[in-house]
């Protein structure tokens, strides 16, 4: 089976095409990380609205702007610290419109969606918890990429119950509050040991 290194290369070979076109356009990768912002907040209404499998299919193509917009600033050689920044903050905005969307989209069948938004709430937390830990780690000065789900996965996993339907999309969303939260407990237990270690060579 594929890492997760070959199937995003594969993925890019896929998208070349579409990155040279945009290159010899003069498209900036800014504008299309906010064009990938701005569908999934489409998505993200089409989800509030009941219509799951529009909102599936609108999360997919952000997926696409979010994989065609690092391609293309590394093809234009426009790479720079702020874009890697605000690719990830607006990563952070379209993950909390989905969860948002489908806790409304919950809340709006409430009497039998009332354990949903609950565990939708654990995934929403356990989703950001696991960037967090990654990135404060990072900050200071630590590689910190283990866990079992990383945003790829959780944005598949969110795919594949959207466009199958509620009962599918009650599944993933169970499967993502405990994966998630797992994920997290891993990099901050990683954190701990990596720091005791340093401080005991130390």
């Amino acid at each position: 089976m594929p890492g997760k290194a070959a199937i995003k290369n594969s993925l890019r070979g896929f998208l070349d095409p579409a990155v040279t076109l945009l290159v010899r356009l003069g498209v900036s990768p800014f504008a299309v990380t906010l064009a990938g912002l701005f569908v999934s907040l489409a998505g993200a209404v089409e989800i509030a609205r009941g219509s799951l499998f529009a909102g599936g299919i609108l999360l997919i193509v952000s997926g696409i702007c979010d994989t065609l917009d690092g391609s293309l600033a590394r093809r234009a050689g426009r790479e720079s610290a702020f874009g890697a920044f605000i690719d990830s903050t607006i990563d952070r905005i379209a993950e909390l419109a989905y969860f948002g969307a489908i806790i409304v989209y919950y809340g709006a069948r409430w009497e039998e969606g009332r354990i949903a938004v609950l565990l939708s709430l654990v995934a929403l937390a356990g989703s950001f918890l696991t960037s967090y830990t990654r990135a404060r780690a990072e900050g200071l000065g630590l590689e910190c990429r283990v866990g079992w789900i990383e945003r790829p996965e959780r944005v598949a996993l969110l795919v594949l119950g959207l466009l199958l339907g509620k009962t599918a999309l009650f599944v993933v969303i169970v499967c993502l509050a405990v994966l998630t939260t797992v994920t997290a407990l891993q990099r901050i237990i990683h954190v701990r040991h990596v720091t005791t270690n340093k401080d005991v060579s130390g």
